[in-house]
């Protein structure tokens, strides 16, 4: 089977993340709980000082740069940016909520940055970089618009195994002959899990002193059910494809979840997903 044209990659990338904005929107409060203790770490090492300007890629919701936000003032703005315009919505909503004024908001793909050479001082970007069809043109770009001396923190996630939250709907979905195993080579959320491939990327583009770590979360349901309908909108690949299907096909699937999610299920019901996250800052 030929392997999609790049382009036709990225605008299914931004076609699906677009359609997920508004889940993302509804359950922003608990996926910040879910991110924060990836977005701390990488706070901490971003090395956030009063006056820097500083760009988020693939900002989703907004969450880690927010934080950035209230410790660069004053004198500091936060450049937020995404490629799905639907995305930029909800954290342009969520900012004024907040009342975060230090912040501009601007589409933007992470491998074309519309940005002069040297013009910000710390770039983030939370579970993004795997999703792109070139992640080293992206580390490349964003080493391009840092400031000599600036920093970089990034998330991607670590492999399949140690993320039960994220791969139990799959694996239903797979098991029950709704879906095709993901392409291991295709950009999606372990694109970039292999031993060592985040650091050979940073390296590759130029960055140094990288450092790499992994950082445990947790994703906390009060059912199946309610973790299924979390799933469906804040994920559109697996609404897509259980969306349409008849309600007792879509029966079959829950209790699959449920038998895979049984290891992580309380004697109340609950379920307590572990997620690991690979996370890394380095030196432009």
């Amino acid at each position: 089977m030929t392997a999609p044209h790049p382009d036709e990659q990225r605008a299914g990338i931004i076609e699906r993340w677009s359609k997920a904005a508004a889940g993302w929107g509804a359950h922003a409060e608990r996926m910040r709980e879910f991110g924060m203790p990836v977005s701390a770490w990488m706070i901490e090492r971003a090395r956030l000082q009063p006056g820097l300007r500083v760009l988020e890629l693939a900002a989703g919701p907004g969450d880690t740069g927010f934080l950035a936000a209230e410790l660069i003032r004053p004198g500091g703005t936060l450049l937020s940016t995404d490629a799905a315009d639907t995305m930029l919505t909800v954290a342009r909503a969520r900012a004024e909520a907040l009342g975060i004024r230090n912040i501009e908001f601007k589409r933007m793909e992470l491998e074309w940055l519309d940005l002069d050479t040297a013009s910000v001082d710390v770039v983030l970007c939370k579970w993004g970089l795997m999703f792109s069809v070139d992640p080293e043109s992206g580390l490349r770009e964003a080493r391009r618009v840092l400031r000599p001396g600036g920093r970089i923190a990034v998330a991607a996630w670590d492999e399949p195994p140690v993320n039960p939250w994220a791969t139990i709907t799959t694996r239903a979905l797979v098991e029950l002959g709704h879906a095709e195993p993901a392409d291991p080579d295709a950009p999606g959320m372990f694109a970039l899990a292999a031993p060592g491939r985040l650091q050979e990327l940073l390296q590759t583009a130029g960055f140094v002193d990288v450092v790499v770590e992994a950082v445990d979360t947790m994703r906390h349901f009060a059912s199946v059910g309610e973790y299924v309908a979390e799933t469906r909108v804040v994920s559109s690949s697996f609404g897509d494809m259980f969306d349409p299907l008849p309600e007792s096909e879509q029966e079959q699937i829950e209790q699959k979840i449920a038998e895979l999610a049984q290891p992580y299920t309380a004697p109340d019901g609950a379920l307590r997903l572990p997620g690991r996250s690979l996370v890394a800052a380095a030196d432009a």
